[in-house]
């Protein structure tokens, strides 16, 4: 296996594990803190994660996973016979479908919490919470999943290149 197969492929298993590490710090810890607390809390908060966690950081694990998926399976097109390309395609395709839950439920249900202006100021708090939470954390739920089986296909990938 050449240097770029293995980087690649290593970039991709690396950044896919940090996705889904944070779905799934959420899932355990950050959301059922959240549930215990109050509506206007919970608004705060999340009003807060949302506009935070939009950094260099997070963009080179959210969009790395993708790129790098994408570029281990384009590398190892030409691998021969140990070629991971199931493995590869199936983590390429439960990453975009991440993708797809982050972009068309989560990230539209971020903005609406946002468009709801400050918390102390919302006059219904529980009502926005609801349409908030309901909806988002399933989404992160099924995030978690993907990512995590994503990961799988990878970590499989990268037994069969060995």
């Amino acid at each position: 296996m050449d240097i770029a197969r293995v980087a690649a492929l290593v970039a991709a298993t690396l950044t896919t594990g940090l996705m889904a590490g944070l779905f799934f710090a959420f899932d355990v810890s950050v959301m059922p803190a959240l549930k215990r607390s109050d509506d206007r809390t919970l608004i705060s908060v999340m009003q807060r994660v949302n506009t935070s966690i939009i950094n260099g950081w997070f963009m080179l694990a959210f969009l790395g996973a993708l790129l790098f998926t994408g570029l281990a399976l384009a590398l190892h097109l030409t691998a021969g016979e140990h070629a991971p390309l199931p493995a590869l395609t199936g983590a390429l395709v439960l990453y975009v479908l991440a993708v797809a839950v982050t972009s068309r439920v989560n990230i539209p249900l971020n903005n609406a919490l946002e468009a709801a202006g400050p918390a102390e100021r919302i006059t219904d708090p529980a009502a926005v919470r609801t349409a908030f939470e309901k909806k988002w954390v399933p989404a992160n739920r099924w995030r978690t999943a993907l990512c995590t089986a994503a990961l799988a296909c990878q970590s499989w990938a990268l037994l069969v290149a060995a």
